[in-house]
């Protein structure tokens, strides 16, 4: 199976082209964490601003994308609030309390998260 490797600024296009979709109407930018340059195993801070250009710290993510085995798994989780549930996705979402890694109920306002994680998880795993 071809690994899909990816310069860091084309997988920021693709990540930030991604959360404008799903996470509308808000703007984002996205930062790489780590000096990774392929799509499977980075670290990528996810900013958010207001349809206006404001800044609006308080929606924005940090994302792990990460390979496990045969499996391209990400984690999703809110940048300025650690009690929030992150999000694991891998065949299918599973939300977590952050201390305990607990399973927890999906957040009221988790349907974004999912689709963009959804959304990112098929662009980057290559047709078999």
């Amino acid at each position: 199976m071809a690994t899909p490797e990816l310069v860091n600024s084309n997988l920021q296009q693709l990540v930030a082209a991604a959360a404008d979709l799903c996470r509308k109407p808000w703007r984002h930018a996205v930062l790489p964490l780590d000096d990774a340059q392929r799509c499977d195993d980075c670290n990528l801070r996810l900013e958010v601003r207001k349809a206006d250009g404001e800044r609006y710290p308080a929606a924005d993510l940090e994302i792990e994308i990460y390979r496990s085995g045969d499996d391209l798994n990400l984690t999703l989780a809110w940048c300025h609030d650690e009690q929030r549930p992150l999000l694991w996705q891998g065949n299918h979402p599973v939300w977590m309390e952050p201390e305990s890694g607990l399973r927890c109920e999906r957040p009221v306002d988790g349907a974004p998260l999912e689709a963009l994680a959804r959304r990112l998880r098929a662009l980057l795993v290559p047709l078999d």
